[in-house]
Formats: C-alpha cells, sequence, structure tokens
C-alpha cells in the first residue's frame, strides 16, 4: 500500500511539471535552496540509484530525473537499457544480474567460471550501448581469511580485466559495511579495497566507495577518499544512521565530502542510494541532489 501511495505522489509531480519540496527547509548550512536554486552548477555528475526508488517503473523514475535536471540511473541491467536510451538517460553503473550477487563474489574460485561467463557476455552489450562502468562484488567471507580472499579475488578478476582493459569498461567493486547491512561480506574496508586495487594493477578496476558504508565500517570519510583518489572509480550516497535522506537529520555533512571529491578532481558520477523516508519521496531526491551539487 504504500509503495502505491508513493508511485501516485511521484506521478503527480510529473504531471505537474514541477518536482516540489516540502515544507522543511535546509538548514542554512547546507548550500543551496532547492526550491529556487535548481541550476546545477557541473562539478558533480549526479545519478541515482533505481532500486531505492522501485516503487515506480524505470520509465517514471525516467521522468523524475529529466524533471529535477541530470541525466543518469545507478545499477541498471541490459533489460532496462532502451528503456533510458529512449529518455536520454545514461546507466552511470551496470549491473550485470543473472548470477552476480552481493554473497556469491569473486573470492570464492567455485563462483569464478559462472562470474567471468556473466561478464564477458555482457562487456559486448555494454560497449554497444555506450556505458563504461559495470560493478562486482568480493562475496562474504564464510570463514575466509583476508589473504586468501584478495589471492582468490584477483585469480578471478585477472580472467576478465584484459577484455575490460581492451573494451575501455571499468569494473567497480563495491565497499559494503559488515557491521549493519552485510554481515560477513569481505570487502568492508577501504584499505582491503586498495590492496586488491595493487595487486590486479589495471587502471580500469577501482573502487565503488560508497560512503554511508564506509562511514559505518570505519569512518574518516574525507581524509580516506583524499588519500585513495587514484583507486576511487564511483560514489554511493546515504544518511547514516538508517540509510535515509542525506539532510540534517543524519551525522554525515555531504556539503564538505562532495567538496572533497571535487578537489581530488574526480569526474565520475556520484550516486544518490539513500531509501527515502520523507512522504514526498520524489522531493527528497531533488533536496538530496541540490545539497551534493557544490
Amino acid at each position: 500500500m504504500a509503495d502505491n501511495k508513493d508511485r501516485r505522489n511521484a506521478i503527480k509531480s510529473i504531471l505537474t511539471g514541477s518536482v516540489a519540496l516540502g515544507a522543511t527547509p535546509l538548514l542554512s548550512s547546507f548550500k543551496g535552496d532547492p526550491q529556487t536554486n535548481t541550476t546545477l552548477k557541473g562539478n558533480i555528475n549526479h545519478s541515482v540509484c533505481q532500486w531505492t526508488y522501485g516503487f515506480l517503473s524505470v520509465e517514471e523514475l525516467c521522468k523524475i530525473v529529466k524533471e529535477i535536471g541530470f541525466n543518469a540511473i545507478d545499477l541498471m541491467g541490459p533489460k532496462d537499457w532502451p528503456t533510458l536510451q529512449k529518455y536520454g538517460i545514461y546507466s552511470s553503473m551496470c549491473y550485470v544480474g543473472g548470477n552476480v550477487s552481493l554473497v556469491n563474489g569473486f573470492n570464492n574460485p567455485a563462483n569464478h567460471d559462472q562470474l567471468v561467463k556473466d561478464y564477458l557476455e555482457v562487456f559486448p552489450l555494454m560497449v554497444k550501448a555506450g556505458y563504461k562502468d559495470v560493478i562486482c562484488f568480493s562475496g562474504n567471507r564464510n570463514g575466509m581469511d583476508d589473504e586468501t580472499g584478495l589471492k582468490n579475488c584477483v585469480q578471478g578478476l585477472q580472467k576478465i580485466m584484459p577484455a575490460a582493459e581492451k573494451a575501455g569498461l571499468t569494473v567497480h567493486m563495491e565497499l559494503l559495511n559488515s557491521k549493519v547491512d552485510h554481515k560477513d561480506y569481505m570487502c568492508d574496508k577501504t584499505n582491503w579495497g586498495v590492496e586488491l586495487c595493487k595487486r590486479l594493477g589495471s587502471p580500469n578496476f577501482k573502487l565503488l566507495y560508497d560512503i554511508y558504508h564506509m562511514q559505518i565500517d570505519e569512518g574518516d570519510v574525507i581524509r580516506t577518499i583524499k588519500e585513495n583518489v587514484q583507486y576511487i572509480g564511483h560514489y554511493h550516497t546515504g544518511g547514516v544512521p538508517g540509510r535515509h535522506e542525506i539532510d540534517e537529520t543524519q551525522e554525515l555533512y555531504y556539503p564538505a565530502i562532495m567538496k572533497a571529491i571535487v578537489e581530488t578532481g574526480y569526474k565520475g558520477y556520484v550516486a544518490q542510494e539513500f531509501i527515502p523516508a520523507a512522504a514526498d519521496k520524489v522531493a527528497s531526491l531533488k533536496k538530496a541532489i541540490m545539497i551534493c551539487d557544490v
């Protein structure tokens, strides 16, 4: 029932031709008034993760993205690419789908044959569609130590990286917290992910630095970003605690984080991956875009 209500509200915003914000204003310390300052600065390439607005169809989300004024959606599989292309929306992080999962990743050699097959099949589709980035996962530990996991990931990823390099594609392993949301996930610390990048030695392998997840597992977000800029290829957002809106209701100060990202010279995408809790969930997305538009 809640999803239906959210969907009706979102569609109403589309039909009225404007994405309205609720009555609660941003604190003055959060740069920009989303009701008047709707011209994006161009320093951040904005995106949104499709699953967090899963109460909408992909087509409906495309319309909202266009209405707000950015042009990308994250974590989209090949079946939805034609819809994105219809609206001129870019797939800023591709999702292979099929057998690829958070828990069964490259740290287990038993998964390698299937994962290699899945990735090698999607690479030509990405090239044809004009997309450049695809997500991957370490998988859960299941009793495995860090060193074994690193060796196994290198072994598996080396089977797909030459093809990625040849095609000009970048494979991104996501950093996820193992404290709250993804118990036992192996790639749960930046240092582990950076070591994997170093061992692979490919400029086409990067980390997806999820700000929400890394605040939970290690904190020290801005310094970590600045010290590891060469290994980070993509960003996700989310409010801590709760993974809801990234405004003044949570502990992270996103304008400072975004400013630090811009100062590193980063030119990739920052995708909103919060789960909207406010009544007007579309307004929450616009508000988040404006908060991050430094």
